[in-house]
């Protein structure tokens, strides 16, 4: 039917219905396969708030059972009056994190505090284990020379109390003399809230020099040295219970939020796309209707 008409006017009808459809026809193939992606990314957040839903459930009845572990320490060293020794400035600090991220500013929160400390005058006395590599990524940057010691593994299975003992030896072999220390960790309050706070380290030395250490009747050597050591690992295995609590619940709520977002860009990219096809579809008709007319 073409054939018909003049070069000028059959160029002219070709180019139209050639070049319009085809720039469309990309835009929907392009909002398609965005809207496929974060149909796939829904899922996989979604499927994601059901593992750490469960494991988070585990996490808190694990923690009710650890807690007797880091609060009984904790009130020895208040009951006996320990205090840091005066003239050792040296300061050990443990950042209990884990390898595992997708869980909101839980690692970010530990590693801040310890930054901020770095940050002040008297930094060059105290030195930074990591537990967890997310703790490491975050510091090793501007205070990398302060990192003694890493710890890997950690937050892919639950924390038991004979990973506790392993970090309390690696802690007591570093080779580093200190003279006391804190443990900066995640404190569980309910599904949606944690708080970073500390435990106290102390050595040995400071045990012995506490003025009410004799109201638990006479300890010999060997003695304080067993519950230095035992009162180190129950500190770490309790804040391991901690931050595993934490991090999972902060995870769950994180997912929940995630898939949340993933929906509401959904709607709106299903609402682009109808449009974006409604507008192919009517301009299709148009540039028939305009060819019929200009048969006629």
């Amino acid at each position: 039917m073409l054939g018909r008409f003049g070069p000028g006017v059959g160029t002219q009808v070709v180019a139209v219905v050639y070049h319009q459809p085809n720039r469309n026809m990309a835009t929907l193939k392009a909002i398609s396969i965005r809207l496929k992606s974060v149909k796939n990314i829904q899922k996989i957040t979604q499927s994601m708030k059901m593992v750490s839903a469960a494991k988070y459930t585990r996490a808190e009845r694990d923690l009710k059972a650890a807690r007797p572990y880091g609060e009984g320490a904790v009130q020895f060293y208040e009951r006996a009056e320990v205090t840091p020794p005066e003239d050792d400035p040296k300061q050990l600090f443990v950042a209990m994190t884990s390898d595992r991220g997708l869980c909101g500013a839980v690692h970010t929160g530990v590693s801040k505090v310890i930054r901020n400390r770095l940050s002040e005058p008297g930094a060059e006395n105290i030195k930074v284990i990591c537990v967890g590599d997310k703790s490491r990524g975050i510091l090793q940057r501007l205070y990398g020379k302060h990192i003694i010691s890493v710890a890997n593994e950690i937050g892919r299975l639950p924390p038991t109390f004979l990973d506790a003992s392993q970090l309390a030896t690696a802690i007591l072999t570093s080779g580093y003399e200190f003279g006391s220390g804190k443990i900066i960790y995640n404190k569980f309050k309910s599904v949606v809230s944690y708080a970073q706070s500390d435990l106290p380290l102390y050595t040995k030395k400071s045990i012995e020099s506490a003025s009410k250490l004799t109201a638990y009747d006479s300890l010999d050597s060997d003695v304080l040295q067993s519950y230095t050591e035992f009162s180190l690992a129950s500190l770490l295995f309790y804040a391991l219970k901690e931050g595993a609590c934490s991090e999972q619940s902060s995870r769950m709520t994180a997912m929940d939020n995630a898939s949340k977002n993933a929906g509401e860009m959904i709607d709106k990219l299903t609402l682009t796309f109808n449009r974006t096809r409604q507008a192919v579809i009517t301009r299709e008709l148009i540039e028939i209707i305009s060819g019929a007319a200009a048969l006629d």
